[in-house]
């Protein structure tokens, strides 16, 4: 399946407001939720199948599924973690901070950008 340019710009907008809603939800003091959570977003090019032999899972891999998770690990309670791929997509739609060149667990240094919350 391939895309188009406007959009992969919309998936990411997407992704970014699913993030934001699910932030807000957890920070509700009406949802009682008991813990705070870390969110990383990356874009890119994704394996995706079937796994399983009793039980069917639908599951994704990659280099883009792995550098998603470091942007999670490298996060803070409470924050939206872009990739700089991510952040291209995105910039003209959320204001964001850069955090710099962050050093990620087997992908050494990457830019990383924080969604603007507030």
């Amino acid at each position: 399946m391939r895309f188009t340019l406007n959009q992969i710009h919309n998936h990411a907008d997407q992704t970014v407001r699913t993030a934001i809603d699910i932030l807000k939800w957890v920070k509700d003091p009406v949802n009682k939720c008991k813990f705070d959570i870390r969110i990383g977003i990356n874009t890119g090019a994704v394996v995706a199948g079937i796994v399983g032999v009793n039980k069917y899972v639908y599951d994704i891999w990659g280099d883009t599924v792995n550098t998603a998770a470091r942007m999670e690990a490298t996060s803070s309670p409470g924050k939206i973690n872009l990739s700089e791929s991510t952040y291209a997509l995105v910039s003209t739609s959320f204001s964001c901070t850069h955090r710099g060149k962050i050093e990620a667990k087997n992908k050494g240094l990457i830019d990383m950008y924080f969604v603007d919350l507030d």
